[in-house]
């Protein structure tokens, strides 16, 4: 069984639909229980980090979340998911992320002269061998909506970047833990083919 978890974020259902697409239980739910007990653990999110982070912390999930990825069982942070990962954000100065993974979040510059948020469908570069692209082709393009994005502080996590101005860390890989700043539930066939490898995981 696969759980979605439930803090009111605005991509739960598409997540929660592409993972039965793909032949898998998928469960949306807030209840701990429920959510140490799953196969594998899905943290979507769209939104403002110190808003998620709030509603993390109401729900009581803060501590749910550390204790899933202790047990090294298979966690996906999708958009906003990925985010609340790691340390900071600029979006919500003095609000503390998870601290999972050490890096921040930091704001697109202005004076990059694109469009933000950057809302829309680009290529992956893959710096290192992630698990979650398996049998992809080179250069696939998968579907952005952020106005902030990610600087890792460890490179060797980073599985997956893309260009935007600047070069965006769009994927994570650290032991059990694996995170996509685009969202795999909307970019079709190359999306599905990722959330598919990571069900796949054993």
């Amino acid at each position: 069984m696969i759980a979605v978890i439930d803090y009111d974020a605005g991509n739960m259902k598409s997540v929660e639909k592409a993972v039965v697409s793909l032949g898998y239980e998928a469960v949306i739910t807030r209840d701990p229980d429920t959510i140490l007990g799953a196969d594998k653990v899905i943290l979507p999110g769209v939104g403002a980090f110190g808003d998620a982070m709030k509603r993390l912390k109401s729900y009581g999930l803060v501590d749910v979340i550390r204790k899933v990825t202790e047990k090294k069982t298979p966690f996906l942070g999708i958009c906003l998911g990925l985010q609340l990962l790691f340390e900071e954000s600029e979006e919500s100065p003095g609000v503390e992320g998870l601290g999972i993974l050490e890096g921040k979040i930091v704001r697109f510059p202005d004076e990059i002269g694109l469009k933000i948020p950057q809302i829309g469908w680009n290529d992956l570069s893959f710096p290192g061998s992630g698990r979650l692209f398996q049998g992809l082709a080179d250069h696939p393009y998968v579907y952005f909506v952020h106005s902030y994005y990610l600087q890792a502080k460890d490179p060797a996590i980073v599985t997956a970047t893309t260009e935007y101005g600047v070069t965006v860390h769009a994927s994570v890989e650290k032991d059990n833990i694996f995170a996509c700043q685009f969202h795999p539930e909307k970019s079709s066939d190359v999306g599905l083919g990722i959330l598919k490898n990571f069900l796949e995981l054993s």
